[in-house]
């Protein structure tokens, strides 16, 4: 049996009209709610500026009674509306720093009841104990250490004739700046030890190598600011041309090649020497006298 059209679109009619009636009854919990929270809102913030203005009227109330008192001790010139006027200023100023005190008071109660409560728990930052200073042993083994590094780089320079070409005032003792440097290196050598020494002279060993240092370091940076400027046209020329034969003799594959441009680099370079233009160590000779009999440099 087929149902009657009729009472289906009644019942969706009901049905329809129902879900209306609960949206609109929903739509005005929402708006009686909304209605309710901003009140409450007004209530508290009318609260709030009850007691803003209640602060500030006893923020400023005792100074308006100061001035007042005060005018009136001031006309009347009595001593007795001076004491009063005294004694409400000492008041006013006491209920003015109350609150203050009162706070300030709290906060430092809390701090220390904190303080004890982590002493008493175990998890109270210890005080950090001062690092202890180095053995002097090993103050002595580092600065050994540094000298024999330092001992490395000079020797370096020393036999490399193309770095003397470069920075040859850090082999001109005659340079201020290098002058103090070999000073320096032949104290700290003098008191190198193998084993530790007695203290006192272990001390004079450590200050002997920074001393060294120190003076390594100024004396490279002059010679790289000096370079060949001191030089005439003529020796820069010469020594130019010494360094473009090393360079050809370090770079080249022909074995006949490279040994006659080192015999030829030792040649000129010994012509420097003697003339007192550069100033070549018996270490950079000797690697040229190794390179121009064959042996090629390390």
């Amino acid at each position: 049996m087929r149902p009657d059209p009729r009472t289906a679109h009644g019942a969706a009619f009901t049905h329809g009209r129902r879900l209306r009636e609960m949206a609109q009854h929903r739509r005005s919990h929402r708006e009686a709610h909304r209605t309710r929270v901003e009140a409450h809102r007004a209530r508290i913030a009318a609260h709030h500026a009850r007691r803003f203005a209640g602060r500030r009227h006893r923020r400023h109330s005792p100074g308006w009674l100061l001035l007042a008192l005060l005018l009136a001790s001031a006309a009347a010139g009595t001593v007795a509306l001076i004491v009063v006027s005294i004694f409400a200023a000492a008041v006013a100023v006491t209920a003015m720093a109350l609150p203050a005190l009162v706070v300030g008071g709290t906060a430092i109660a809390l701090a220390r009841h904190g303080r004890r409560r982590a002493l008493a728990a175990g998890t109270a930052p210890l005080p950090a104990r001062p690092a202890a200073p180095p053995r002097p042993e090993a103050v002595w083994a580092r600065a050994r250490d540094r000298f024999s590094a330092l001992r490395a780089e000079y020797a370096a320079f020393e036999c490399d004739p193309m770095q003397v070409l470069h920075r040859p005032a850090l082999a001109d003792v005659s340079v201020p700046s290098t002058a103090r440097f070999v000073d320096a290196f032949a104290e700290a050598q003098a008191l190198e030890t193998d084993a530790y020494p007695p203290a006192e002279h272990g001390a004079s060993f450590v200050s002997a190598v920074d001393r060294a240092e120190r003076a390594w370091r100024a004396g490279v940076e002059a010679a790289d600011r000096i370079r060949l400027s001191g030089l005439s046209p003529a020796e820069r020329g010469a020594v130019e041309r010494v360094i473009k034969l090393l360079t050809t003799a370090r770079d080249s594959d022909n074995d006949p090649e490279r040994l006659a441009a080192y015999s030829l680099a030792r040649a000129e370079l010994t012509k420097l020497d003697r003339a007192g233009v550069v100033h070549l160590p018996r270490m950079a000779a000797a690697a040229l006298d190794e390179a121009a009999r064959g042996a090629l440099p390390a």
